[in-house]
């Protein structure tokens, strides 16, 4: 029983990625091609927290100020 658990999950150690490997996978979640957790199930990453940093460290985007946008009110609606 333990080894078909073992089998299905793999516990990684620290690994450390290729830096052409982070800038691809930081275009692909930029253009829109695919998201943080599309790429992490592709490419074997552990966590959503380590592809959020190299957004952060190598993307175009200002990932640490995440808010919905919201319209304001046009005069007829308040």
């Amino acid at each position: 029983m333990e080894e078909q658990l073992k089998s299905l999950y793999i516990k990684r150690t620290q690994k450390d990625y290729s830096l052409s490997l982070k800038l691809q996978i930081v275009k692909e979640v930029e253009s829109g091609e695919s998201t943080i957790s599309h790429c992490r199930q592709k490419y074997g990453i552990q966590s959503h927290a380590t592809v959020l940093n190299w957004l952060r460290k190598y993307g175009n985007f200002d990932w640490d100020y995440q808010r919905p946008h919201t319209m304001q009110k046009t005069p007829e609606q308040r």
